[in-house]
């Protein structure tokens, strides 16, 4: 592998390498306390849109992880940073929680259902029939079809939830309109995050628990990529991909001593 350049910021997934189920993993206090007192830039990213900056650094704070709100970049974040370079100043018919439409509401985005620019799905843990016939109904009309994020499933304490990328399945099943999805493996997202905190790809590194999403998206965006093993792929399944990961580590502890 050829000679990189020493890692000067570093992007990271929050479920499965930092937290599970509610539960910090061993380390993960560590790494984010090295990180903080380096100075470095640093993200935490989720692909789930439901919760706000301030939502998750409240939830992440209760696990005793201290990570300011300004290195927080959720796929709902990136969806806004997208719609906004694209269309300044749009409208937009939302299925999603608070931390997509506090998102769009940010950037100077109109919610409503009247003959929007875009439909943009998000997560939520409440789709409705009522919703998606909406939804369907204007993307027929010319609505442009944009989600957070390609997840098919979810997790919770009783098993996989339906996710974002199941439902625009069925809405595009029945539109016959693909989506585009902002948030990973999406390299836009790694590239919007990687600006807003002045960061370069040649000199940043990826952390992520999923082949197909955190170490792709580190990959296309050209940073170096460390796939951790406490989240949801496992070492047997690594070979099964086209691509590998820079490196491979049991867990988030395994990389404090590298920032």
């Amino acid at each position: 592998m050829a000679d990189r350049r020493p890692i000067e910021s570093w992007l990271t997934d929050m479920d499965g390498v930092l937290i599970h189920e509610g539960v910090p993993i061993p380390g993960a206090d560590a790494f984010i306390k090295k990180l903080r007192e380096s100075g470095k830039p640093f993200l935490v990213l989720t692909n789930n849109s439901i919760y706000t900056p301030r939502d998750l650094q409240a939830r992440l704070n209760r696990m005793g992880l201290q990570v300011p709100v300004e290195n927080i970049w959720t796929s709902a974040l990136a969806t806004a940073k997208f719609l906004d370079d694209q269309r300044p100043g749009g409208s937009a018919y939302v299925i999603g929680e608070a931390g997509l439409t506090t998102a769009l509401h940010d950037i100077g985005y109109i919610l409503t259902d009247h003959e929007p620019d875009y439909v943009v799905l998000g997560e939520t843990r409440t789709y409705s029939f009522e919703a998606m016939t909406k939804a369907v109904r204007l993307i027929n009309g010319g609505a442009r079809f944009i989600c957070t994020n390609p997840d098919e499933t979810g997790p919770s304490t009783e098993g996989p939830l339906p996710a974002t990328g199941a439902v625009a399945a069925l809405i595009t099943k029945a539109t016959g309109r693909k989506p585009y999805f902002a948030g990973k493996p999406n390299p836009l997202m790694m590239r919007t995050g990687l600006n807003a905190i002045g960061a370069h790809s040649e000199t940043s590194a990826m952390i992520g628990d999923r082949m197909d999403t955190d170490v792709l998206a580190g990959i296309e965006a050209g940073m170096q990529t460390f796939l951790v093993l406490t989240g949801l792929t496992r070492p047997e399944q690594v070979e099964d991909f086209p691509y590998r990961p820079s490196h491979v580590v049991d867990s988030i502890a395994d990389l404090v001593d590298l920032v």
